[in-house]
């Protein structure tokens, strides 16, 4: 098969801009459940009154590469040296229901991206999918700098290789691709 009738079937342009669009839509929704209660936290006020700045949509993205499970890593924090944290889960964290944002719109995104190519057999559903890998990883990387808060020598941001790793690649590959391998089997039912 030569490489211009692959450029065919698979929907790359389609792919990148799905799994961007999939990216900036599950940092959306967890802006829209965690940003309130990040203003109101004690570790963002001291960033405000340290740094002069709100520090918002830096620590909802903590929060939303913790929902890829990617933890949040500190460095140089005087008294503590570096260590790593996440933000959902336990007592005091946020709902575990925000792990579900990024599997949700990742299956969707390789059920559309199968759907728009009109894939039935699920090995061309799954690579179908996998198109939407490239433009969440763009994402994810410019994402683990864009996160980053720096307040005099300390500073916390995603663990950059579990980011790139888990969030940018495995997440995508995963959930994308069997997105678009169930699309096609229930493609072919019908």
């Amino acid at each position: 098969m030569s490489s211009n009738a692959n450029d065919e079937r698979l929907p790359f342009i389609a792919g990148a801009v799905t799994g961007a669009a999939a990216w900036v839509v599950g940092y959306l929704v967890t802006y829209l459940i965690v940003a309130t209660d990040i203003r109101e936290s004690p570790l963002h006020q001291a960033v405000e009154a340290f740094d002069g700045e709100a520090a918002t949509y830096e620590m909802v993205g903590w929060v939303f590469y913790n929902a890829h499970l990617v933890d949040t890593v500190f460095r140089d924090v005087p008294l503590l040296g570096t260590h790593a944290a996440t933000y959902i889960g336990s007592e005091q964290g946020f709902t575990p229901v925000l792990y579900a944002a990024p599997v949700g719109l990742l299956l969707a995104a390789g059920i559309g991206l199968a759907t728009y190519r009109g894939v039935s057999a699920p090995t061309d559903g799954l690579l179908a999918g996998m198109t939407a890998l490239p433009g969440y990883l763009v994402l994810t990387v410019a994402g683990v700098f864009l996160f980053e808060v720096t307040v005099g020598g300390a500073s916390g941001a995603p663990d950059t290789i579990p980011a790139i790793i888990l969030a940018g690649v495995i997440y995508p590959a995963v959930f994308t691709g069997t997105g678009g391998a169930i699309a096609a089997a229930l493609a072919d039912r019908t």
